[in-house]
């Protein structure tokens, strides 16, 4: 009987509000890792929707800072490929021909409720990243309603219906969430202003063919909403993994502000890049002990299981180590 599964496509898909950070270093290696273990396709996407804060120096020098690491793609804005452009920014026509069609489904309604508002209708209790859940104020309008709302500020919901979302994490396991419980309807685009980014990375990933999305813990709650997405469009959702994160001494995620830890600082300062990917290694279980390598190298080593459950610390002292030419917390 012959393997019928669709051939591994993979991404990487950085955001050029700021320079890449350990932390991005170590999910982009496992996303690529993930992919190429089985022989599969890398994709490279910028995702620059959120122009007020992209920075046009960060979308080179995330194209610079995955090469440095040693990865590659066999798509990219830098290599072509035909599913282009690579560059979110200039696929906004798909963007609004899936919006369109969520409308023609009735899977969407304007909604005109600030944020304001929204808070002081909510009564759950709700995660401080997730906001307060949307108390579905709009949700009785559909979508031609759009049409009397001429002059008013309105984005566009999502309905999310009631039930959870399972999957099968790679990294974690079964996993559900309840978008209706956390966050309710949710935003997919805003009149006038273009798609956001729940929508735009579906869409992006079904036409790109991407069939396994690695990506940070951190973005475990956007996962159920993508999956209700992929349905309503009639796309086959991919498989998904969650790296867990990695942490400052503090026990908080690494930030793009934190420009030590930053990759540009580091090629700035002579660091070998086959050191920091030894490093990393180390930390994903894939060796015994810190040892210069290639990514290319630990493709063979490479397996979701091996990944560890933990979040990974970084310290100023590891920093250091990397810049003096030591691998961190291997001695002087």
């Amino acid at each position: 009987m012959t393997d019928r599964r669709p051939p591994t496509v993979g991404r990487l898909a950085p955001s050029p509000t700021g320079g890449l950070h350990l932390g991005h270093a170590r999910t982009f290696l496992v996303a690529w890792l993930a992919a190429r273990a089985e022989g599969g396709r890398v994709v490279l996407r910028v995702e620059d929707l959120d122009r007020s804060r992209v920075r046009d120096e960060a979308v080179r020098g995330s194209v610079d800072d995955l090469r440095w690491l040693g990865l590659d793609w066999d798509e990219g804005p830098d290599v072509g490929g035909p599913h282009a452009p690579y560059v979110q920014s200039g696929r906004t026509a798909s963007f609004q021909a899936a919006l369109d069609r969520l409308k023609a489904l009735e899977r969407v309604y304007p909604c005109t409720c600030t944020r304001a508002e929204i808070a002081r209708a909510a009564s759950a209790p709700h995660a401080d990243d997730e906001g307060p859940s949307y108390p579905g104020t709009c949700a009785g309008r559909s979508a031609a309603d759009a049409g009397a709302l001429a002059g008013r500020p309105f984005a566009w919901r999502f309905r999310v219906g009631t039930g959870g979302v399972g999957w099968d994490d790679l990294f974690q396991g079964p996993l559900a969430g309840d978008p209706a419980a956390v966050g309710g309807d949710f935003l997919v685009a805003r009149e006038g202003a273009g798609s956001a980014y729940q929508l735009a990375v579906v869409v992006d990933d079904a036409a790109m063919g991407v069939t396994q999305v690695v990506r940070g813990l951190d973005l475990v709650p956007s996962t159920p909403r993508q999956i209700l997405l992929y349905r309503a469009l009639g796309h086959v959702p991919p498989t998904f993994g969650h790296v867990p994160l990695v942490i400052g001494p503090d026990g908080r995620r690494l930030a793009k502000r934190d420009g030590s830890i930053k990759l540009a600082a580091l090629r700035e300062a002579g660091v070998d890049p086959r050191r920091l990917v030894g490093w990393l290694a180390g930390s994903l279980g894939l060796a015994d002990a810190p040892e210069p390598v290639r990514p290319a190298d630990l493709i063979g080593r490479f397996s979701p299981d091996r990944v560890p459950a933990g979040s990974f610390t970084v310290t100023p002292d590891d920093v250091d180590a990397l810049i003096a030419g030591r691998t961190p917390r291997d001695g002087p």
